[in-house]
């Protein structure tokens, strides 16, 4: 099974805003201070050039437009609510928000399909709602597929239980730890593993210092050093400029890429910047709207398509 792809699913806002209902744990949101219009406005542009930029390296991208009608202020967002698999499966998942439960859209499925795509069955977790359980896709876990290894930081999007069923159904095996950040004083759990953590074929971009407790660090380090992964450690301080969010895709004739966001790639040191380049060529959006808004990067806004083609 391929850990990387060269198609992705985007959703292009409609009425992208700091969401008030994401804003209780994730700490990365912040308002701009503008009017809901400069701010919609920034944001289409940050999308429109982040995909024009990887249509120019190679990477085949479906876009979607949001339905304005639904009031999603996340839904450049997908990777959250949906995961395509090389099985012809499709996963939902609960969300947090109840205002990104109407991201889960059929028409997405059907964009979709229309690009070739087989989707045979639906795994549908979504009830996990009605009893306040959530888990936030591939924002709350980073699949290893290649070596059927999934990585889960429990937070109040990501439930451990649930957690284990996904691993069950998919056939994956689970590492659970917890991750934090210090908020004013306190150690605050991390909103999404994808934060702190991006795989990609033979390489793990970690925030280390986040796990505190010691063993579940060296539990963590000791499975992706055995699914043969060169670990790059970031500092927190890293992490809040986004460097954890980091996605490996295939560009131009099989190249490798590293997509991440240009406050991500400033953060970096030169060292980190070699290590990174040896697994492929950097690629970087700037997208200072959507993350200080969104609370999200460039990871977040692009859901991987491994699906077969018919």
């Amino acid at each position: 099974m391929a850990q990387i792809t060269n198609t992705i699913l985007m959703i292009r806002p409609a009425v992208f805003r700091m969401n008030e209902e994401t804003a209780v744990n994730n700490y990365f949101q912040n308002s701009l201070g503008q009017s809901p219009e400069q701010v919609i406005d920034k944001a289409k542009a940050e999308f429109d050039a982040f995909v024009t930029l990887l249509r120019d390296k190679g990477v085949t991208v479906i876009v979607v437009e949001d339905d304005p009608a639904l009031d999603t202020p996340d839904s450049i967002f997908p990777n959250n609510w949906i995961s395509f698999h090389s099985d012809a499966r499709v996963a939902l998942y609960p969300m947090f928000a109840e205002n990104r439960r109407r991201e889960r859209r059929e028409e997405v499925l059907e964009a979709v399909e229309q690009h070739g795509f087989v989707i045979n069955n639906i795994m549908d977790y979504t009830d996990a709602e009605l009893e306040g359980v959530f888990l936030e896709g591939t924002g709350s876990m980073i699949l290893d597929r290649e070596n059927h290894t999934a990585y889960c930081a429990l937070s109040p999007r990501a439930d451990e239980e649930l957690f284990l069923e996904f691993c069950d159904d998919f056939d994956y095996y689970p590492v659970v730890f917890k991750a934090y950040q210090t908020v004013g004083q306190k150690r605050e759990a991390v909103y999404h593993t994808n934060v702190i953590l991006c795989l990609g074929e033979a390489f793990a971009v970690i925030c280390l210092s986040c796990i505190d407790d010691v063993q579940e660090r060296k539990t963590v380090m000791a499975q992706l050093q055995a699914d043969g992964k060169e670990i790059i450690d970031i500092t927190q301080e890293q992490m809040h400029q986004f460097a954890g969010n980091m996605l490996q895709l295939i560009g131009h004739g099989e190249n490798r890429l590293i997509v991440m966001s240009q406050s991500a790639l400033k953060s970096l040191t030169l060292d980190q910047k070699k290590q990174l380049e040896k697994h492929g060529a950097i690629v970087a959006a700037s997208l200072p709207t959507i993350e200080t808004c969104g609370g999200g990067s460039a990871r977040c806004m692009m859901a991987e398509v491994f699906l077969p083609k018919s």
